[in-house]
């Protein structure tokens, strides 16, 4: 199994962790959170992030940390490069919900694969929506003179 560690601008990346814990109960253990505070510096960060790297990786059962971050080239995204290995983690950036809820459903798949279904869900998750869907339209009432006439 792998573990997952969210660094993001605070406080997303414990909110994010909220969502994946709401949907997936059981993947507290497995699923860690750093929220990135303005007034502290990137290395306060990273000694942070390799606290809540060791944490994870204790367990004999973790095989590897995929680690996410929101903005590349942002402090989390920096502190995260200095953190991961390459070997046992690795490191995706432009996180969003459906990518963390993608990666904690695949944990158990090898990291590189792991990798490739965090960046397809995050990526999938992102799509404009019509608003003049049928779905979304309200019910016709039962004297609407069209009842025959749909937008579609």
């Amino acid at each position: 199994m792998n573990a997952i560690l969210i660094i993001g601008h605070a406080p997303l990346a414990h909110a994010l962790r909220q969502c994946a814990l709401h949907v997936f109960p059981d993947c507290g253990p497995s699923v860690a959170a750093i929220d990135v505070q303005p007034n502290l510096s990137p290395d306060e960060t990273l000694a942070t992030a390799r606290i809540a790297m060791e944490q994870l990786t204790h367990s004999p059962q973790v095989k590897g940390v995929l680690v996410l971050t929101d903005i590349f080239g942002a402090t989390p995204s920096n502190v995260a490069q200095r953190l991961v290995d390459g070997a046992r983690s690795r490191l995706v950036t432009g996180v969003n919900l459906p990518m963390v809820l993608r990666s904690v459903s695949y944990r158990h798949e090898p990291l590189d694969a792991l990798v490739a279904r965090a960046v397809t869900g995050g990526t999938q998750g992102v799509m404009q929506v019509s608003t003049s869907a049928p779905q979304n339209q309200n019910n016709r009432r039962k004297d609407d003179q069209d009842k025959y006439d749909h937008q579609q």
